[in-house]
């Protein structure tokens, strides 16, 4: 049984290609850059933020080196913010370290350990739950409930959308105007199409009338497993894929949070159907969108439609053949790139400043 949950590790990982663990780091970025964990209790529901930088809490933080700007990583599916620490990393460090980079997980993939405080904003309007807090509507306010009350009104974002994090960004440009956003970089866009793509053709069966087959396998396999078991398995994959992580992958085998990967992921399937034209054209000029050409969630012919339709956006096509999940092989050079790209945007908030 343990060889056979080993292999279902390996094969959930590899597909969704959301993840960002790390072949072995040789470089000063592992050690010296300080990431901080917290988990702070957003719209009822415990969410793990992953703080790259000193600055931990920018509300408090009334020192004259305050950053101006925030650089804030919205994740794919599944929504496990560790993953994504090596991108993370590399990109505060190909910033020159100027500004803080923060992760957030997806509400329900993620649960805090039993000995872990979990922070709660005192001045939460929002600290209401939100109705279907698991599924595409109730992530977006997820995110927007977050933003505006962990970060101050008068510091600038930059989102990173990641997949179906793209399609998250798009959404809080749409629904939170007042948010003084300055860029939104989209890698690996799934904002159309979803269920037509060739990965969604094939997941589609599985996320929307397979679900609850998905459901009952994962607590009958993984719910009776103590945590001893589950991180020797997580270990043995890990070695598997020759890769590591900082941090703690246990919910990688929590029935709950699978179930929760795979609810959303039925969603993106039905829902991201029709491209937001009209959110796109009004921010045309905040947005950078990067496709693959090798990419099977959104392929190439979605770049070609999407350049098509707006031939003045910066629409960019890789020309790396980096895979979907750059996170787990190219994370070091798509930061090189994003950082390039945002070179003038952090150059005019410093001057400013």
């Amino acid at each position: 049984m343990r060889s056979r949950i080993v292999r279902y590790i390996h094969h959930f990982l590899y597909p969704f290609h959301c993840s960002s663990f790390t072949k072995e780091m040789d470089s000063e970025i592992k050690e010296e850059i300080p990431v901080h964990e917290e988990f702070v209790l957003c719209c009822g529901v415990e969410t793990q933020v992953l703080k790259c930088g000193p600055w931990t809490d920018l509300f408090n933080d009334q020192s004259a080196n305050r950053p101006k700007l925030l650089i804030f990583i919205i994740t794919g599916n599944p929504g496990f913010s560790a993953f994504y620490v090596p991108f993370a990393k590399a990109l505060y460090s190909s910033i020159n370290r100027r500004f803080p980079v923060w992760v957030i997980s997806h509400a329900g993939h993620v649960l805090a350990p039993k000995d872990k405080k979990i922070l709660a904003a005192s001045d939460d309007p929002n600290a209401q739950e939100i109705k279907d807090i698991y599924g595409l509507r109730g992530q977006v306010e997820h995110k927007i409930a977050f933003l505006r009350t962990h970060v101050p009104k008068e510091v600038k974002l930059v989102l990173i959308g990641h997949s179906i994090g793209c399609y998250f960004s798009l959404q809080i440009l749409k629904h939170a105007p007042e948010l003084p956003i300055i860029r939104s970089i989209l890698l690996f866009p799934t904002i159309e199409r979803m269920s037509e793509s060739p990965n969604g053709r094939i997941a589609t069966p599985f996320l929307c009338w397979l679900r609850y087959v998905l459901y009952a396998s994962s607590y009958l396999l993984l719910k009776p497993c103590p945590e001893t078991v589950k991180s020797w398995l997580i270990r043995m994959a890990l070695q598997m894929m020759n890769l590591q992580s900082e941090f703690s992958l246990l919910n990688v085998l929590e029935p709950f949070c699978l179930a929760n990967v795979a609810y959303l992921g039925g969603q993106e399937m039905m829902e991201v159907v029709k491209r937001d034209d009209e959110i796109i054209k009004e921010h045309l000029s905040k947005l950078i969108f990067y496709y693959g050409t090798i990419d099977a969630w959104c392929p190439k012919e979605y770049y070609e439609d999407i350049k098509k339709n707006f031939p003045e956006g910066d629409i960019r096509l890789c020309e790396k053949n980096l895979r979907h999940a750059f996170i787990l092989h190219s994370y070091q050079e798509m930061a090189e790139m994003v950082a390039d790209w945002l070179k003038d945007d952090l150059s005019k908030v410093e001057i400013v400043t």
